[in-house]
């Protein structure tokens, strides 16, 4: 059997629309309902600002139940005129549970992105603090239930990333590139 997943309708801006996008890390949830009574609940969360133009959606914790832990970053498109002309511009999570024959909703969170998103340079790290949130999730009925953990940069991005935190062979020695011979390295007494 295949698994379905939530179809969206993309639907095509202006030509004069411009779109921004901002990252958002979905760290993890607690105490969501267990809308799966006979199996453990499988739950993904798909992020929208403006779900006709973009969603992002993240991978599905196998393992978690309704306690899930993602750590995943997804990219949110939306129009830039959005924050100057509506103030309840929001960050939507909707958290699914995944299912053989169709998935089923757990509950929906909400950010208001004029609460989230401050500007100033991503690369700053005083511009960029870590700062996660926990807002409450909502079930479907309206009623409260669980929490979600989740972090949007007041840049919108992340500190920019480095590919690899190891050094390279080659380092540079005043100005020049010099070939470094890497030393083994030995565990035990033996060599790795």
């Amino acid at each position: 059997m295949s698994h379905c997943q939530p179809k969206y309708r993309r639907v095509m801006p202006a030509a004069t629309t411009k779109l921004r996008e901002i990252e958002v890390m979905i760290i993890s949830a607690q105490d969501l309902k267990n809308v799966k009574h006979v199996t453990q609940v499988r739950a993904y969360a798909v992020v929208y600002v403006e779900k006709e133009y973009h969603a992002a959606r993240t991978g599905v914790d196998e393992q978690g139940g309704t306690s899930p832990t993602w750590n995943e970053v997804v990219k949110v498109k939306f129009r830039e005129d959005l924050l100057e002309n509506d103030v309840l511009a929001a960050l939507n999570v909707d958290i699914y549970a995944q299912g053989r024959v169709r998935e089923k909703p757990v509950g929906s969170a909400r950010v208001l992105l004029c609460d989230v998103l401050k500007g100033g340079d991503e690369r700053e790290p005083a511009d960029n603090p870590v700062q996660c949130m926990t807002v409450q999730v909502w079930r479907p009925s309206g009623r409260p239930h669980g929490l979600l953990n989740l972090w949007v940069p007041p840049t919108g991005r992340f500190l920019m990333r480095r590919e690899s935190l190891s050094f390279s062979a080659r380092e540079a020695v005043d100005g020049e590139e010099v070939e470094v011979e890497e030393e083994p390295v030995v565990k035990g007494g033996e060599e790795a």
